[in-house]
């Protein structure tokens, strides 16, 4: 079956279970060619084999009658090396800088402008400036309070970091937030690297600036060019998650480009769309079975016989 042209996962959120066999003999019959059927967990995930045709279109009023993703991909090409995520609303379920506005009192006027610039409405690097703007006098300490009290991971990131590692891969982190933050997430997750902005702070509070230069939408995909040329990989090999529209250009760059609960402009532009399964989808789009996962990373670590290699900022 995996000589099979193009691969078709269907993929429920866990707590579903939403695939049939009932489910899979339509899917089945919307494809051309179809040639087999692989279940990756029962219930959960399984990969459809095909030999062309749009699957996606082809599979698209199932979904969404059914209540599954689907992730159409060539064959040959579905294994990944590289991972590069990002880290607000994609590996964790809050946005840091609303948080941090939370604390400054000013949490509507900036929840305000990062849902605009996350639509693709205004542009990144000015709404940026903008909200960091609002946070001028915040003590430095708060960073802290909010990656402890507030700061939670996305169900199925640390796995994914995981899992990827474990099979040779490697995981960057490559944000238009803080350093802060991505360095405390890289860190939870066992990331090998992370990159983002820079907060100024002088006398132990935040002046209200972002140190240049601003990581934005094209410095996203510049991130991913630059990690597939220093490990040697062919484009095919690489995989992008991200949720806002200064994600699209590093989606489309990537080999799989993934919008992650997105919003509706970057979900209508991606290769593949995660609407309702957690982060471990990006595993299954791979045909890695749910036996296979690694949940930690210091299992990955072991797994491929070294040590943890050691989070570094960008």
């Amino acid at each position: 079956m995996k000589s099979a042209g193009f691969v078709a996962t269907l993929i429920a959120a866990p707590q579903q279970a939403a695939l049939s066999d009932a489910v899979i003999v339509r899917a089945a019959q919307a494809l051309s060619g179809f040639v087999g059927v692989d279940w990756l967990e029962p219930g959960v995930a399984a990969d459809l084999y095909f030999a062309g045709g749009d699957g996606r279109a082809a599979l698209a009023p199932l979904a969404a009658e059914a209540g599954f993703d689907v992730v159409v991909q060539p064959t040959a090409t579905r294994a990944k090396r590289l991972l590069v995520a990002d880290m607000d609303s994609t590996l964790i379920g809050q946005e840091c800088i609303d948080e941090l506005a939370a604390r400054a009192g000013v949490w509507d006027t900036v929840a305000a402008v990062t849902e605009r610039a996350m639509r693709g409405e205004i542009a990144f690097e000015p709404a940026l400036k903008e909200r960091v703007a609002q946070l001028a006098g915040l003590g430095e300490g708060v960073v802290d309070e909010v990656l402890a009290t507030r700061i939670t991971l996305t169900p199925g990131a640390r796995t994914l970091a995981a899992t990827m590692r474990a099979r040779g891969a490697y995981v960057a982190i490559v944000s238009g937030g803080f350093t802060q933050f991505t360095g405390d997430v890289a860190r939870r997750i066992g990331a090998d690297e992370h990159r983002s902005n820079r907060l100024a702070i002088a006398a132990g509070k935040l002046t209200g600036e972002v140190l240049e230069p601003i990581l934005g939408a094209d410095a996203k995909r510049e991130a991913l060019i630059d990690l597939t040329r220093r490990l040697a990989l062919a484009p095919h090999q690489t995989m992008a998650v991200g949720d806002g529209a200064n994600d699209l250009p590093m989606l489309a760059e990537a080999g799989l480009g993934v919008a992650y609960h997105a919003k509706p402009k970057v979900a209508a532009a991606a290769h593949a769309r995660i609407d309702r399964a957690d982060l471990t989808a990006l595993l299954f789009a791979q045909g890695v079975r749910r036996a296979e996962f690694v949940e930690d990373f210091e299992t990955a670590a072991s797994r491929r016989d070294e040590r943890p290699r050691r989070t570094r900022a960008g």
